[in-house]
């Protein structure tokens, strides 16, 4: 059936300035880290991509090596968007990134010029696309020149190939350095997509102050903590489960005293009329200098569930206080290695 997005789906979804650009994004993108690749049917990934832009979802979050298998995921997105989404292209924010390993030898990852600008190739490629709007230098390589991989992104901007270029678990030091080089070359650094939740807040220290002072805007991924921020793991470890399948979630860090601290902030959430995971999203989007949050989802109910958030974003100081007894530290980040860089 042709598809033809909702008339009003412009309505509810609060969208953020990205820093001190003229780009607006939404408050909640849709990130195909997981759920995209050859192992999900392809008409569940076209409910999910059709629903969320029903509901405002214009940003579509993919990097080069999404799936599985590898780039798995740009291909199974490029033919939705053909089937679906070409004639919304100017509506739609697309990004992708590249800086973990993709392809075999000492050219398929880091930070080099030739990688960064061969995976952007591939990614166009693969997706079918003239341009994407965002691409990211996915981590700092500490052996490339800053000023070589900040050179790539300047040149994916100056050749067309990319609108906005950004990074993406960069100290704040690096992002720093890389703003100002960027600055020098006349491509302003748009985005810096960190990992952040309630279970990993490393970014309050130092990292929002950076972006707030470049101008830079900030999109979360993982605010959900990979699951570890929804009813999922309240009860145990369900078979289907990340934690289970040994799908970017240790089972191990589900400790008695990391859920002890969830289940806290599961009955906070419920006294606010939401679940556990709208409450996480809506914290995560409480500061300002947030411009969005990225969530996965592998059903259109997971989707709606996680979008009905933006009903409640507010929050009394009292909720806040509460939330930040339990709002701790679990262990969650894997990509510290990158950002203390």
């Amino acid at each position: 059936m042709t598809y033809t997005a909702a008339a009003d789906r412009y309505g509810p979804m609060p969208y953020n300035r990205t820093g001190r650009s003229g780009l607006k994004l939404p408050a909640i993108s849709l990130g195909l880290w997981h759920n995209f690749g050859d192992d999900k049917p392809i008409d569940t990934q076209r409910a999910i991509l059709r629903r969320a832009f029903d509901r405002g979802v214009t940003h579509f979050d993919l990097a080069n090596n999404y799936g599985p298998p590898y780039g798995s995921a740009e291909i199974n997105f490029g033919r939705l968007f053909r089937e679906d989404f070409a004639k919304y292209r100017d509506e739609l924010v697309i990004s992708t990134k590249a800086g973990y390993d993709m392809w075999p030898g000492p050219y398929g990852e880091w930070g080099s010029r030739k990688y960064l600008l061969s995976s952007l190739d591939q990614s166009l490629s693969r997706m079918g696309l003239d341009y994407v709007d965002i691409f990211y230098s996915h981590r700092f390589d500490p052996e490339t020149p800053l000023e070589e991989t900040m050179g790539a992104l300047d040149h994916a901007v100056r050749s067309g190939k990319a609108l906005y270029a950004g990074i993406s678990s960069y100290s704040p030091e690096r992002t720093k350095e890389a703003a100002e080089i960027l600055r020098s070359m006349g491509t302003p650094l748009l985005i810096h997509q960190p990992s952040y939740s309630m279970l990993n807040r490393w970014i309050e220290g130092g990292l929002l102050d950076t972006l707030e002072q470049e101008g830079v805007g900030c999109i979360a991924f993982s605010p959900l903590a990979q699951g570890m921020l929804t009813d999922r793991y309240l009860n145990g470890i369900p078979q289907d489960s990340r934690a289970a399948q040994g799908k970017s979630l240790d089972p191990g860090l589900l400790t008695d005293e990391s859920l002890r601290h969830i289940r806290t902030l599961n009955e906070i959430a419920k006294e606010r009329g939401q679940t556990l995971a709208q409450m996480a999203l809506a914290w995560a989007l409480r500061d300002r200098r947030m411009t969005s949050v990225l969530i996965g989802a592998s059903s259109v109910a997971q989707l709606d569930d996680s979008l009905d958030a933006v009903r409640r974003l507010g929050f009394s100081s009292d909720e806040l206080d509460a939330i930040d007894k339990d709002a701790v530290e679990a262990g969650i980040n894997l990509w510290a290695a990158s950002s203390a860089g």
